[in-house]
């Protein structure tokens, strides 16, 4: 069936967010006078949700976890948040999207309100009919729960006027790491995975990826068909 919804992920999919979330990371446990592990330890954050990986990494208890992240947002609110990159073809795979009528939304485990920051920042918002993203209080921050809030948001995407229904079968998920798969997987709809982010090909056939890209033009291609 024809894609007429396609999902994007944020970091690692669509811009290299990668400096400024080990900066931000930094920060948070020079603060705390935890340890800074080397860079191999510290590019497992970008993706996952922010709260649950300090947990596991560091051994944190849920309220150390959620401290963690307010000293993590005082460096990336600021500054972390700009030290980012769109990666290469990127516009130009939401704009041949766009051109061709594929409705183009964000599903990202990123608090929202950041997320709409960088997409205006760094000009792409334009793309996309909705940003979907977590919330600043630690909730909706599972990649299934994101997919389904922005599922769910067909109704009042911000260029329509018209309710819109979305088909699951004509919809995919496009991300780089395994949580981007599984929240695709779980929400019946399509996955796509890209290999010029943080996630290696290995991880997403291990969480059962049907299509993967190496750049954003071969995912546009995949994505239109051609």
């Amino acid at each position: 069936m024809k894609t007429e919804t396609a999902l994007f992920d944020l970091d690692g999919t669509l811009t290299d967010s990668g400096p400024g979330i080990m900066n931000s990371i930094r920060y948070a446990l020079t603060k705390s006078g935890i340890a800074v592990p080397g860079e191999d330890v510290l590019r497992t954050f970008i993706g996952p949700p922010l709260k649950e990986q300090f947990e596991k990494v560091f051994g944190l208890d849920s309220r150390e976890g959620a401290e963690m992240v307010v000293k993590y947002r005082e460096y990336y609110s600021e500054k972390g948040i700009y030290e980012n990159r769109v990666y290469d073809g990127v516009p130009e795979m939401l704009g041949r999207l766009r051109d061709a009528g594929i409705r183009v939304l964000m599903a990202t485990s990123k608090p929202e309100i950041f997320a709409k920051r960088i997409a205006d920042h760094f000009d792409f918002a334009k793309y996309f009919d909705f940003i979907g993203g977590a919330c600043m209080d630690g909730t909706r921050t599972d990649k299934y729960e994101v997919i389904e809030y922005v599922l769910s948001s067909g109704g009042s995407l911000e260029r329509s006027l018209v309710p819109v229904s979305v088909n699951r079968e004509s919809t995919v998920m496009v991300g780089d790491r395994s949580h981007d798969i599984t929240g695709a997987k779980k929400a019946g709809i399509h996955s796509l995975g890209v290999l010029y982010g943080y996630g290696s090909e290995e991880e997403l056939h291990a969480a059962g990826v049907e299509r993967i890209a190496k750049t954003p033009g071969e995912a546009a291609d995949i994505i239109l068909g051609v």
